[in-house]
């Protein structure tokens, strides 16, 4: 019987190998390649199924494979069964249920990137750079990312138990949550001050610059206009590179945005602004940390090289990579990792960061030595991260506190919960002392 199944499995090989000969000459060169490799899974393959302890499905096994498989290659790369696949797109549709959690791969444990506002994550206190050590019960040590994702997920009002260690804890705190349906409502914005306008975009999913959009036109209403915007995006995690594209847009009125590069023709990308909807009659304070990532840092390096905003905060979390999803034929995919993006200037800031114009730390910071604030994960710390341009050549810049010009850093913080929202709306209050930094006169210089 093992001879018999040994052969009709290989013959399923060979087939494969011979229609993928058919296809391009990339194709048959990667099939010329992969015959030994292939043999060696298929014994593999199949001495698991036939002598492994308990009975498993081939399908489950050849899930494994791929899982492991893709989780080789970088964080942000995985496989995806159908389930999964089918949550992803529900979280691009800004509606899931769970706990409202980024999360990645550090030190072959989950680790949290950013927590999502109001949601059961951020009311347990739940913090950038927490590890998530074991669910109900269960280590995660070596857990696929994936299957961690399924068993955060689950219907609302459903528990889950979860121990989590912060690097300042002696120990791991259990923690047990309840659920919710997390329908994120990505913009939000209000009034702090009288002529100040403060926009909080969490993350990028389909619907982001709509409601952006919708949030200027109602601040721009206010009595006596806009004198300025304060745009938040810490501990945004990113998601779709469009809205990115687009709400930077909505901020610039002409030049490159951003642009990709990998390894295909094809992956090579360069987004342009356009006049139209865009919003550039007031300055801008941008808000980042450690907890900003992706398409966070697309929006800001834009404005940043545009001149249109000024920067402030913490170092950026560092993720300049594209991610894209694509389908297989039995309902999973594939999350692979494409290409590289850079800002209009042609800054590379993978495993970097965008640095901002003036640090100023947050609650997370607030009280750390300079020591302790090195200890926040950001890319650069991520097992198999894709090399940034500045890896091994020297050491990033640490979050040690900028000085502010003039009676600007002399004032008393008027909102002491929240030192960075308070220096933006200082800032605005001086911008005469920031004009020449703020200005839009030299654009970029595009690359192509």
């Amino acid at each position: 019987m093992f001879r018999s199944r040994k052969i009709t499995i290989a013959a399923v090989v060979l087939l494969t190998i011979l229609t993928l000969a058919a296809m391009s000459e990339a194709v048959q060169s990667l099939a010329r390649l992969a015959v030994e490799p292939l043999k060696i899974f298929t014994d593999a393959l199949v001495i698991v199924h036939e002598k492994y302890v308990e009975q498993v499905n081939v399908r489950d096994l050849i899930y494994g494979a791929l899982e492991g498989m893709l989780s080789g290659l970088d964080p942000h790369s995985s496989f995806m069964r159908p389930d999964v696949l089918k949550d992803i797109s529900s979280d691009m549709q800004g509606k899931f249920g769970g706990l409202g959690i980024e999360i990645t791969k550090k030190d072959n444990y989950i680790m949290v990137i950013s927590p999502i506002d109001d949601t059961p994550a951020t009311a347990a206190g739940i913090k950038p750079g927490d590890y998530i050590v074991k669910i109900n019960g269960v280590s995660t040590r070596s857990m696929p990312i994936t299957e961690a994702v399924q068993k955060l997920r689950g219907p609302a009002g459903t528990t889950v138990k979860i121990h989590v260690w912060r690097k300042s804890w002696m120990e791991p705190k259990e923690m047990e949550l309840t659920r919710a349906n997390i329908e994120v409502k990505t913009v939000k914005h209000n009034i702090p001050e009288k002529g100040y306008g403060y926009v909080k975009i969490t993350q990028f999913n389909a619907n982001t610059a709509d409601l952006l959009g919708s949030s200027l036109k109602d601040l721009e209403k206010m009595d006596g206009g806009m004198k300025g915007l304060v745009l938040d995006l810490r501990n945004n995690p990113g998601g779709l590179l469009d809205q990115a594209v687009r709400v930077s847009n909505m901020f610039i009125d002409s030049g490159l945005i951003v642009f990709t590069r990998g390894r295909n023709e094809s992956q090579n990308t360069a987004a342009r602004a356009v006049k139209a909807g865009s919003h550039t009659g007031f300055p801008m304070v941008l808000l980042i940390n450690a907890g900003s990532a992706s398409a966070s840092e697309i929006v800001a390096g834009c404005l940043q090289d545009h001149h249109r905003a000024i920067i402030a905060g913490e170092r950026s979390f560092g993720k300049g990579s594209v991610q894209t999803i694509i389908p297989l034929s039995d309902g999973s995919g594939l999350k692979l990792t494409t290409a590289k993006y850079f800002t209009p200037n042609g800054r590379d800031i993978q495993a970097h960061g965008i640095d901002p114009d003036f640090v100023v730390p947050g609650d997370l910071l607030a009280g750390l030595d300079e020591n302790r604030r090195k200890l926040l994960t950001r890319e650069q710390d991520l097992e198999r991260h894709l090399q940034g341009p500045e890896d091994l050549q020297e050491e990033l810049p640490s979050d040690t506190p900028g000085d502010l010009p003039g009676d600007v850093e002399k004032k008393k913080t008027d909102s002491p919960q929240d030192p960075q929202l308070d220096a933006a709306l200082r800032i605005l209050k001086a911008w005469p002392a920031f004009s020449k930094a703020a200005g839009t006169s030299t654009p970029p210089a595009e690359n192509n």
